[in-house]
């Protein structure tokens, strides 16, 4: 029965500690967006995934996906 002296504060602080948590999550906005960490997974781009392609010195690399090479922009064309 003595126990109950020691488990009823400990229960009522542990109660106070998981409302606090509560309204700090919610000031926080931490249930902002719900959804779109789910579908955030389904358009990854996968770019992290590709081999780094090594360049050569004199190209740039064609981002842009039309296979056009991009003129290649040295180091004394910065200024121009």
């Amino acid at each position: 029965m003595s126990i109950l002296y020691l488990l009823i504060p400990l229960s009522l602080i542990l109660l106070g500690l998981a409302v606090w948590a509560f309204f700090w999550a919610v000031k926080h906005d931490q249930f902002e967006d719900l959804e779109g960490p789910a579908y955030r997974i389904l358009f990854d781009d996968d770019d992290n995934d590709r081999p780094a392609e090594p360049r050569r010195s004199g190209e740039a690399r064609d981002d842009t996906g039309d296979g056009a090479e991009s003129p290649a922009a040295g180091p004394d064309d910065e200024g121009r």
